[in-house]
This record gives C-alpha cells, structure tokens and sequence, in this order.
C-alpha cells in the first residue's frame, strides 16, 4: 500500500489512477475467479473481466443488495457463495506470474504444506460478524486474515483522521456483539496501542458500572452509539460526576442528529469538560471498515473522510440505478479493492446522502480525499420501516429521528406506528412518544414538536404522549436491548 501520510494529500488525479488500476486488478485477478456469485453475475450480463479497467466501468456490472445475500428454500446457505473461494486450479489460471512466483518459491524452498498455509492466511474464514437491520434477516459476514489486517489499517486511520493522541485512554462502550463498530475500535486500539476498556455497554455493566469504569480510568475518549453515550453522560451530569478528563466523544452505528452535539457538549461542560470534541463516523458490515469526521473547534459536520485505496463509493438514483451527477444526492454503492472471504461488489447500501460526494479538498483539514456528506440517512438501518404514509404524505422516519434527536427539549424519544382504531384497513397513524427535559413545558414542546414536523416534513404526529424519563427509558429498552427501540411497528396484520 502507499504511505497513508501520502496518500491523505495525493492529487485526486493521482487518487483516481491509483484506484483504477487497483481496481481492474481486483476483478482480475480475485473477485471474477474466485467469487461463484460475481462470476455467475459477470457471465450471465455478458461482462468481461478484463471490461472493468477504469472505475467509470463499473457501470457495465449490475448492482447487488442484501436481497441477494438472503437465504432461500432452495440456497438457505446463500451468503457462502459470496466468500472468495481459490483453489489450485483457478490459481494457476487466474494469477500473473508475478503472484504465481512467490508461492513458487515458498513452495521449492518450505513444502506445499507452507503454501497452503499462506493461501489460507489470504482467504480463510477466521472471523465472523452479521449484519443488523431492523427487520432484515443477519447476515453473516466473514473475515480472513488479510481482512483482519485491513481492519487494523484502517483504525490507525480512524485515529489519525479524527486527530486523537495514541496516549489516549479510551471508553469503547458500544454493546459486545458481533458488529463491526465494536470489533473496529477494539482492532483500532491493538494498531495504534492505544489503552482502550471495553464495558460492553449497558447490557453488561449497566450505565452506573460504565460511568464507574470511566472515572477511575480517567478516559480521554468516549466511544459509543449516540443514544446510549447521551444516556451516559446526562446521568453522569445529574450525579455530578467528574468526567474532566474527556477530550472527545465518537460516535457510531447510527447516524448523528444535527444538534446532538451540542447537547452533548453541554453535558460535558456540566461534568467538568470543556473544549471537547465530538466526531460522527460511518460503516456498515459489509464494508467491513469505518470512516470518521475530521476535528474542528465548533464540531462541524465535516463529511467522512474516505480510504481512496481501499474502496471506490458511487451514488446512484435509488430508481433507476444510475449514477448521479457529481455532488447529487442518492443512494450509496459499494466497491472494495482489497476485499477477501466475504465480498460484495458494487453494494446497493442502501443508505441515502444528500450532496453526494465531495471531491474538493476538506476545507477544515486540508486532506485530498473523497468525502461522504455527513447529512447521511441510515435507511439500511429501517428496511420496511423506513416509509410511512402519514395523512397522504410520505415521509421518512429517519428524518422524524433527526428532527426529534435535535431538539433541546425533548431527551428521550419512540416514534409508535399504529393503525386508526387499530383497524388493519384503516390509514397509518404516527404517534410520538416523549420525555422532556427538566422544567420544559409540555404544552410547549408539543407545540415546536408538532412545528418543526410541519415545516421540515410537511405533516404532523397524529398524537404526541409524555412520559416520565425513566419510563421513556425503558420503554426503549436503554441498557437492555442492543439498540433502542426507536421505531416500533403496531400495526396489526390484515
């Protein structure tokens, strides 16, 4: 690989070219031969191999999408034929003498036994995550060695992009589980040595035992979801907790709301800490990599930065399939260059940004490479969920999460879909369920809620109801569910 330090500030000219070739080697000489699912898929489109030399040809493969990763009565185990599968024979086939030769070597001078061995240390499943949409079946995701290797490069990146010291003590307090934001700062602390306590969120310690851990580790950094690290540290502020130790708060697994951050700040300010810095990053398991915020003093938006070496990002109309002019919004698809085991190619996310791709040089950090918007919309996080016809309008529950999640009134938040009289043929009907903060009106927030919907969505919640925080609390499940329960589907069956 070239030198991450250099490849941060390449001219995007050189960024691209690098890319292309990476890229056309890729479909050569891993993804076409040893994928049964891409080979399948490039034969039946009439796509050649050696056609994908640029990434503007891409074009010519058809989109994939977890549909086709999903198992069926007749492939219940469909997921496996998206693992890289080498053998001898497609080796020999498929590799230029340049990568025939060392196993060669390795072969006259150490046995077939060490070529064997290296192959696997290649391709071999060693590592398994899932995916984890809502109300999408997981989907196992499988890691070889070399991908393990990728997730230890990327940390460092994660690290230096967000400009956090390798002297930091680290909070990792997103839940244990199979799921990539965990395993990425977990790999991203054993690359760079960084001291990193894993509490395995709520589900595990309980807020009391990771604010415990937290204090008596002095953390630098606090890593975790936005809902449960809100959670967190508003508990902290109203126990009156030191927390002045903390220099920056990353957040993942869900996208940031607008405003978020200031809250956040403010309940830091409350503990002790100032000046802190709050990131956003983005990831999805079938990347099987993440992409942070670079630091500013107001904690802007500032887009995610992007490994140009490591994968190419295309933004399509969520229609038609098409790519959009630059700078576009629409969906998001996916194409690693360094991929092995599990391996998607040209991945529909599913997620939906708004201003595309920005290809200038950040205006806060000077880097050269390609950002993702961080006005980011996790439909993949919702599937069926994501639309809801309120009142003949169709909007988007993930943009009601931003609105609600951006309130400084409102602390904790369930949107409740329901049927009118509970009648399965009647309409959708949206009710809002919320707790306020201390020594707000409920009048009032009922008010700017039902606003702020209108001029944002244009419609508002059939019914706003309040709770109590800690019934809120646990009407979402905080500390016992992996992810709160945000969305909840009432609606009876027809």
């Amino acid at each position: 690989m070239i030198p991450w330090q250099r490849l941060q500030r390449m001219p995007r000219s050189e960024q691209r070219a690098l890319q292309n070739d990476l890229l056309a080697r890729y479909v050569r000489e891993y993804l076409y031969p040893f994928s049964p699912h891409y080979r399948a898929l490039f034969d039946a489109a009439g796509v050649r191999p050696e056609q994908i030399r640029t990434a503007d040809d891409l074009r010519r493969v058809p989109l994939s999408s977890k549909r086709d990763l999903l198992p069926t009565a007749d492939e219940p185990q469909k997921f496996k034929r998206f693992i890289l599968q080498p053998d001898a024979a497609t080796i020999r086939a498929a590799w230029p003498l340049r990568k025939k030769l060392p196993l060669l070597w390795e072969k006259w001078t150490h046995g077939v036994e060490a070529v064997r061995a290296r192959v696997r240390q290649e391709f071999a499943p060693c590592f398994m995550t899932f995916t984890t949409g809502r109300s999408a079946e997981p989907v196992p995701f499988f890691y070889s060695p070399h991908d393990i290797r990728n997730l230890h490069v990327t940390g460092g990146r994660l690290i230096d992009v967000m400009g956090l010291s390798t002297e930091y003590r680290v909070a990792n307090v997103f839940p244990y589980a199979p799921h990539l934001a965990f395993w990425q700062v977990f790999f991203a602390g054993q690359a760079t040595g960084m001291m990193a306590l894993s509490t395995g969120g709520g589900k595990v310690m309980g807020s009391t035992g990771d604010l415990r851990a937290i204090t008596r580790l002095r953390a630098d950094a606090l890593i975790g979801v936005p809902g449960y690290v809100y959670h967190l540290l508003r508990r902290a502020a109203a126990e009156g907790l030191d927390l002045s130790s903390i220099r920056c708060v990353v957040l993942g697994a869900e996208r940031v709301a607008p405003g978020l951050k200031a809250k956040i700040c403010e309940l830091l300010a409350a503990t002790g800490a100032h000046d802190v810095r709050v990131f956003g990053t983005y990831g999805f398991t079938e990347a099987r990599m993440a992409w942070a915020e670079c630091p500013t003093r107001d904690n802007a938006y500032t887009g995610y930065h992007l490994y140009p070496d490591l994968a190419v990002f295309e933004v399509i109309d969520p229609k038609t399939g098409e790519v959009v002019p630059e700078g576009e919004d629409g969906e998001l698809v996916f194409t690693p260059l360094h991929a092995r085991a599990s391996t998607v190619f040209r991945y529909r996310t599913g997620d939906r940004v708004r201003g595309g791709l920005q290809y200038e040089p950040c205006p806060h950090c000077g880097r050269t490479m390609p950002r993702i918007s961080s006005d980011l919309t996790r439909e993949s996080s919702l599937a069926d969920l994501q639309l809801l016809k309120v009142k003949g309008t169709l909007i988007n529950l993930e943009d009601c999460a931003m609105l609600l999640g951006s309130m400084p009134e409102v602390e904790e938040w369930q949107i409740e879909l329901r049927k009118k009289d509970d009648d399965p043929l009647e309409v959708d009907e949206m009710i809002v369920h919320v707790a306020v903060r201390d020594g707000c009106s409920e009048e009032q927030a009922t008010q700017n809620l039902r606003d702020l919907f209108k001029s944002r969505l244009e419609v508002q919640p059939n019914h706003v109801q309040f709770l109590g925080l800690e019934a809120m609390l646990r009407k979402i499940g905080m500390e016992t569910e992996m992810k709160e329960k945000r969305f909840v589907d009432a609606r009876p069956k027809a």
